[in-house]
């Protein structure tokens, strides 16, 4: 029987390698072909699927997260870089091979992409297109908030008869496990500075804090606030109508849609397809649509950009920040002050644009990435753009750029410091586990998590955690040249939106990636002699290979409310397996903040 079980394990795990293996083989073909530059038509129409997550940093696949897919049965979800995306629209704007932009499919949002930041910056991108005289269509089926944040700037959308507007309001639900520790016999201590520090809330609370629930309402406040004003205008109804009809309906069936104006027109897909035929100048209706797919196209626009002696480096923090090196979706400390110290040293590098979408994590980490970032400004300019989360360490290592880009709903500031050591002796002791030790000092175990801390200890712990919350403060007001006193009147592990950070102080200015980069080259006294390059580069089908030596591509259909429970809990305790830092001290935002 033993046997049996074997040989079947070996084989799960053989195909699950082997299904990791293809998909990273496929993901390198449709790399070489994205980033061939493709032939364009006459009267093309450039295509975006939005059926793809919106990352900061340059999309490729994780070999971990591919062996996690294949587990469950599920293809990697296809990610699309925003940087170029941007930079193709600008293009495709003065292509006059492009007759108009197609928007269709769904966003399949997964970790920090596809956030309200970077879709903001997007919507932007749109808008100038559509000021440039080309038109732009959109088919919905079931759109999602964030679907229709996008579609809302189209000249045209259409939906499937079939299909309903999602559009219940913005909500941000967070599982709390304090009762199921309890119930286990697991304990947790915590110490924090910031009474708006939330982070810790779940594993010693059933229920958000009133500190939290008011600075989540009034973040969400804010981001739901920009996505009615954008809407209302574009579609040319007023934000209270937008807001009753939302309350009132929360699914729009097509024809009160189209009775709301939410839509122009009601449709299948193949009657939209004539539509854009027409467009294209095709006369044949059996003929096929001159179309170019957005992501190949940004090989046109990488062709076309400047080149330059004189060079902007984009910098991107993207993930939680840990210790040392870190891996796939993560900031590691040590890595990223490497690459930061290399630039610094490159006289090439004219300037620094660091990218942060990062909800913070360690503080030691977040200081060593602050010290080469200082050192980096002393030599040239440093900009920060912040994605859609800038917050705790992501602020920390933002505080003492040259000047700060956020978007209107970008999440920042959360300026505060944590601490959590649990323990498992109850959970031990029922089942028969027992410790004893020998030690030389009353605090040699102090991080061992078999028993409880004394109440000397957990002094000697909030000791840690206040004078990490000291440097933390004494760090932002030098960088944003205020008083220790009138940062700590807003830090608190407050979060913010962008709009308020910068009414605070927190921020300097609204834009987003494509203003910080010019703001830089203005900064660094370029002219226009400049061009871009981006840290860190998309990685080779062989380097991925050879990190995995690890199924197969498919559309990505949208998770189900069980599933993405589940993957929401398993992130909780992945978060909490990556907090690694030395001293246990932590700038993390509370990771209450999922807007859906």
């Amino acid at each position: 029987m033993k046997s049996f079980l074997k040989q079947v394990l070996v084989a799960v795990v053989t195909a699950c390698v082997c299904v990791a293996l293809l998909a990273l083989v496929l993901f390198g073909v449709a790399t070489g072909l994205r980033n061939k530059t493709p032939t364009i038509k006459k009267g093309s129409i450039l295509a975006f699927n939005l059926s793809v997550n919106i990352t900061d940093s340059p999309a490729g696949l994780n070999p971990t997260q591919v062996l996690q897919d294949a587990l469950e049965g599920e293809g990697p979800a296809d990610s699309v870089q925003l940087y170029p995306i941007l930079r193709a629209l600008e293009q495709a704007a003065t292509d006059d091979r492009i007759a108009g932009l197609h928007l269709y499919g769904s966003l399949t949002p997964r970790g920090y992409g596809s956030g309200y930041g970077a879709l903001k910056e997007l919507r932007a991108a749109l808008e100038r297109f559509k000021k440039s005289g080309k038109p732009i269509h959109a088919y919905l089926v079931n759109p999602t908030a964030r679907d229709y944040y996008l579609a809302s700037v189209a000249n045209s959308i259409v939906l499937n008869p079939f299909g309903y507007v999602l559009i219940g309001g913005l909500v941000s639900e967070r599982t709390f496990y304090a009762g199921a520790l309890n119930k286990y016999g697991v304990g947790v201590q915590v110490v924090r500075v910031g009474k708006y520090k939330s982070y810790v809330e779940p594993f010693i609370l059933d229920r958000m804090s009133p500190e939290n629930r008011e600075q989540t309402r009034q973040l969400l406040a804010a981001v739901w606030d920009d996505l009615v004003q954008s809407v209302s205008q574009d579609r040319s109804f007023s934000p209270g109508e937008f807001q009753r009809w939302v309350d009132a309906e929360g699914a729009f069936q097509a024809e009160s849609a189209l009775a709301k104006k939410l839509v122009d027109k009601i449709a299948y897909f193949d009657e939209e397809l004539a539509a854009l035929k027409k467009l294209a100048g095709q006369t044949d209706p059996a003929g096929l649509l001159p179309q170019v797919d957005l992501a190949s196209y940004t090989a046109v626009a990488r062709k076309r950009a400047p080149r330059s002696a004189n060079k902007i480096v984009v910098v991107y923090a993207e993930g939680v920040i840990v210790d040392g090196e870190g891996g796939a979706g993560q900031v590691g400390g040590d890595s990223t002050a490497r690459e930061l110290r290399k630039l610094r040293e490159d006289k090439s590098v004219k300037a620094i644009v660091l990218r942060v979408n990062s909800p913070g994590g360690s503080a030691t980490a977040s200081e060593v990435i602050q010290r080469e970032l200082k050192l980096a400004k002393s030599t040239k300019p440093v900009v920060v753009s912040m994605g859609t989360v800038a917050a705790s360490g992501g602020y920390w290592i933002s505080a003492g750029a040259d000047r700060i880009f956020a978007e209107p709903n970008t999440i920042t500031g959360s300026i505060g410091i944590l601490g959590m050591i649990p323990n498992v002796k109850e959970l031990a002791n029922r089942h028969g586990i027992t410790w004893d030790s020998v030690k030389t000092g009353k605090y040699a175990d102090f991080f061992h998590i078999t028993r409880p801390k004394t109440a000397e200890e957990m002094a000697l712990f909030q000791r840690v955690i206040d004078e990490g919350y000291d440097k933390f403060i004494q760090l932002v007001a030098a960088g944003r040249n205020k008083t220790k006193e009138a940062v700590d009147a807003i830090a608190q592990g407050r979060v913010w939106s962008g709009r308020d950070a910068e009414k605070q102080g927190l921020v300097d200015e609204l834009g987003g990636l494509g203003e910080a980069i010019a703001y830089a080259a203005r900064k660094a006294r370029l002219g226009s002699d400049w061009s871009v390059t981006e840290v860190p580069r998309e990685k080779s089908l062989a380097e991925t290979l050879a990190e995995l030596l690890g199924g197969e591509k498919r559309p990505v259909t949208r998770t189900d409310p069980v599933t993405s429970l589940i993957r929401e809990m398993g992130e909780d305790l992945q978060r909490l397996r990556s907090l690694n830092d030395p001293l246990g001290v932590y700038a993390l935002m509370p990771e209450t903040i999922r807007i859906k």
